[in-house]
């Protein structure tokens, strides 16, 4: 039962320790009266275990949203258009699944009438800002509560507080990994993989299979997209999520979707992170190949720019900002034609690209044919061409001399083999003089 006069708080809930010990602390420390969220995102527990748990902490009420969809839909696929990679290799998975959870939290906080929000995410990690900085963006009014920060407590002294106050918990040890999944990759941390010259150990990993005990055969599949979208597996139209899903587990069985990385979090320091996503390493594979058909030269260039800073905004907690908004109407211009068909061939963690079409693809054979035959370039225009694309440099060096590299000889002299060849030749019968 609720009490009047007490403040409302909605509270992002895993049902692990610490958000259960959250639910418990902000009851009895904070004075809140607690509502858990609960976000299904690919990797949650059961519903009726969720709200079992949260209930039994002191919660007043507990949600829990199926928002795979929702996910796939409005967060993985525009970033998957963008090709945004973070520095290069991570697919961003956890880093796209806040803004989401962020966004639900504030909407049910204004439903249910609360004056704050709050998650169980420590001081250390990016995902702080992630939360603190999107709530604040959606809805300035709302305070955002991180009780992990404030509590002078560690993982056993949670354990001993669940304990004392008889709280529904599963953790009796720390896990080796710290470890976040949702449907569009699996981030793994902490344990032996603090040392960077360690090898991931096998049970590291959880969604691929070790790449030299895949298959040999492989497997080849064939993806289809629409407007930049993937909407086919081998001519079968799939819904989002479980297109995800399913890639997940036939690139997993193949061992794709390692990347093992050691990359500079928001907050000044360097951590080795493992994660595994099959469906995003296949995925964004299959749609730069489509690009490469489809896409003009200057806009390839450009949108590889795009890409780096949508990764960049998205890993520091600024999706809700108005250049990521602004990046997104760029992005969504350039995939009107980026529809067409992608085949590939997943062995053995790799993914080998075999062929790709498309109906509004920019290559066409007659011009780029070295066969005679049907070959419809203008070979004559090449030489105004190059007149004119040199002429700049024509310019410069006749007015300004040669430029300085041009200036400095690579060999201090002619090579004395070079030479005593040269002077072999003069002396044999038959040679031309000079």
């Amino acid at each position: 039962m609720t009490e009047p006069g007490r403040p409302r708080c909605v509270l992002a809930y895993s049902g692990g320790l610490d958000t259960t010990v959250a639910v418990h602390w902000l009851t009895h420390t904070r004075g809140f009266e607690v509502v858990t969220l609960s976000v299904d995102l690919g990797e949650t527990v059961a519903a009726e275990v969720l709200q079992r748990r949260a209930l039994s902490a002191g919660a007043i009420a507990a949600h829990v949203l199926d928002a795979k969809e929702l996910f796939v839909t409005n967060f993985v696929w525009p970033t998957l258009q963008a090709g945004a990679l973070y520095q290069g290799v991570y697919p961003l998975a956890t880093a796209l699944g806040r803004p989401l959870i962020a966004r639900l939290l504030v909407e049910v906080a204004r439903e249910v009438g609360a004056s704050a929000v709050a998650h169980g995410c420590t001081a250390k990690g990016n995902d702080q800002v992630r939360f603190d900085v999107a709530v604040g963006a959606l809805a300035p009014g709302l305070e955002v509560v991180a009780p992990l920060r404030q509590w002078r407590m560690g993982r056993s002294e949670e354990i001993a507080y669940a304990a004392e106050h008889g709280l529904e918990i599963t953790a009796t040890r720390e896990s080796p990994y710290s470890v976040d999944a949702n449907l569009w990759g699996r981030s793994v941390e902490t344990g032996v993989l603090e040392d960077p010259w360690v090898e991931p150990p096998a049970d590291a990993f959880a969604w691929t299979r070790e790449p030299g005990q895949a298959p040999r055969e492989g497997l080849e599949i064939q993806i289809g997209f629409e407007a930049g979208i993937p909407r086919r597996i081998d001519g079968e139209v799939v819904e989002p999520a479980a297109l995800v899903a399913r890639l997940n587990s036939l690139a997993g069985e193949q061992g794709v979707g390692r990347i093992d990385h050691v990359e500079d979090r928001l907050v000044g320091i360097k951590s080795r992170e493992i994660y595994e996503a099959p469906a995003a390493v296949v995925l964004d594979t299959a749609h730069r190949a489509l690009e490469s058909l489809t896409l003009s030269k200057d806009v390839l260039r450009f949108k590889r720019l795009v890409g780096d800073e949508w990764a960049q905004l998205t890993y520091d907690g600024l999706w809700f900002s108005a250049l990521r908004q602004s990046l997104a109407a760029f992005v969504a211009s350039t995939q009107n034609f980026v529809t067409g068909e992608v085949r590939l061939r997943l062995r053995q963690g790799a993914v080998q690209l075999l062929g790709r079409t498309s109906p509004s693809s920019l290559y066409r054979r007659d011009l780029a044919t070295y066969e005679l035959a049907g070959d419809n370039f203008q070979h004559q225009a090449a030489e105004g061409f190059l007149s004119i694309f040199g002429l700049p440099l024509r310019t410069q060096a006749a007015v300004q001399g040669n430029l300085w590299e041009a200036s400095r000889p690579l060999l201090p002299s002619v090579p004395r083999g070079i030479a005593q060849g040269a002077e072999q030749a003069k002396t044999e019968p038959g040679a031309s003089p000079d």
